[in-house]
């Protein structure tokens, strides 16, 4: 990786600031906003129509880009506006009835959990919550134990947590689900732009995915990965448009052989490209390379960090470049004042976010840095050192 370049190729960086909150909404390289202003200015002068028939092979260039990063076709491939409405395309393609058993993992991202809270109250189905063991990582033979007890309609598990830099073993989770023909959902809403990320070593049915994050795309931009099979059987969003079918028929419709059934024909081309660009560059600079970097500059914070007496709750086998921590005492505040007195980007994240995993550790929020490829070991030092005030 040319660190030098990559940093020269980020606007946002030149007044100075340290940037780690790349797993909140990251920093957009020159090429991803000058793509979108340009076919604004286009759309400005020709109108949408015309701009996307005059852009229309550059447009496709988005499903290559996307398939190259997860190692899948580009016709498993979808556009979404966002991670979430991936996900909610992808659930509502699965037709629940009262009675199923949906299982996930006491740390899936709030939203998910909401949802599946939404199908239980709607329509009576059962949410089952798979254990963790006590270093934190998967109980996989109790989740197998609840796959043949149960028979889930759906085994849905978060890549990466939003609110801990622990990674869930989605490959083993992937084999259990094949060996017992179960339907698969991964968010990867973390993980993706991050490290590298396998659909086909995973095994799932369907991966959701957004740009603002790891990817360092615009916001309402994100991705649907649809599996093969999936496809085979004809799943498909409830709320279809003429993006996802043929008008056959007065009362009937023929879906298209694609993963973009599951778009809507009304996006923004401008995020479109966007994202294009963003995903082209990071396969450009290299995922695995990408993953090893992210790996040196989030062990070096973390362990300084639990040096400097701060308490880190990443708990697990496997951590990613997610670092959550707090004050012995649990204080947030002179973190968050001293971080801002130096211009370091942060997130915070409170207990209504996460709550499962943080009733069980007893905390009530925790703050969180994420540093990405762009950030240089130099930039973490001086973060751990500005730390030691607080």
């Amino acid at each position: 990786m040319n660190l030098d370049k990559i940093r020269q190729d980020i606007r946002g960086l030149e007044d100075g600031k340290i940037f780690l909150n790349n797993a909140g909404s990251s920093l957009m390289s020159k090429v991803v906003v000058d793509s979108m202003v340009d076919y604004l200015q286009q759309e400005e002068q020709s109108g949408g129509y015309e701009v996307a028939n005059r852009n229309a092979d550059l447009l496709e260039q988005f499903y290559d880009e996307t398939a190259q990063l997860i190692n899948c076709k580009s016709s498993n491939i979808a556009f979404a506006t966002s991670a979430t409405d991936a996900y909610a395309k992808a659930l509502s393609s699965i037709i629940f009835k009262e009675g199923d058993y949906i299982i996930t993992t006491v740390d899936d991202y709030i939203s998910n959990q909401i949802v599946f809270i939404s199908l239980q109250k709607n329509l009576n189905v059962k949410v089952i919550r798979t254990k963790n063991l006590p270093d934190n990582e998967l109980d996989l033979e109790d989740l197998e134990n609840l796959i043949r007890k149960y028979q889930p309609k759906l085994v849905a598990v978060t890549h990466i947590p939003t609110n801990s830099g622990l990674i869930q073993n989605v490959e083993a989770v992937g084999k259990i689900c094949r060996q017992h023909n179960v339907l698969y959902l991964v968010d990867a809403c973390q993980s993706v732009g991050q490290m590298v990320v396998d659909v086909e070593q995973i095994g799932c049915d369907f991966l959701t995915a957004t740009g603002r994050k790891f990817m360092r795309g615009p916001r309402g931009t994100g991705f649907l990965y649809v599996s093969d099979r999936v496809l085979e059987q004809n799943y498909a969003p409830l709320l279809l448009d003429m993006r996802g079918a043929h008008w056959s028929e007065y009362d009937d419709y023929e879906l298209f052989k694609t993963a973009k059934r599951f778009e809507h024909w009304e996006i923004s081309y401008a995020s479109l490209l966007g994202l294009t660009e963003a995903t082209k560059y990071a396969n450009t600079v290299g995922m695995q390379n990408i993953e090893d970097y992210n790996r040196k500059l989030s062990e070096n914070l973390r362990h300084n960090l639990q040096n400097s007496g701060f308490q880190t709750w990443d708990i697990g086998t496997h951590l990613s470049s997610i670092i959550t921590f707090c004050s012995p005492d649990g204080d947030l505040e002179k973190i968050q004042k001293v971080l801002r007195e130096n211009n370091v980007f942060f997130s915070v994240t409170y207990k209504n976010s996460a709550l499962i995993d943080f009733t069980n550790k007893n905390i009530n929020g925790i703050v969180r840095l994420s540093p990405h490829y762009f950030n240089t070991l130099e930039e973490i030092e001086k973060v751990s050192q500005i730390l030691k005030s607080v």
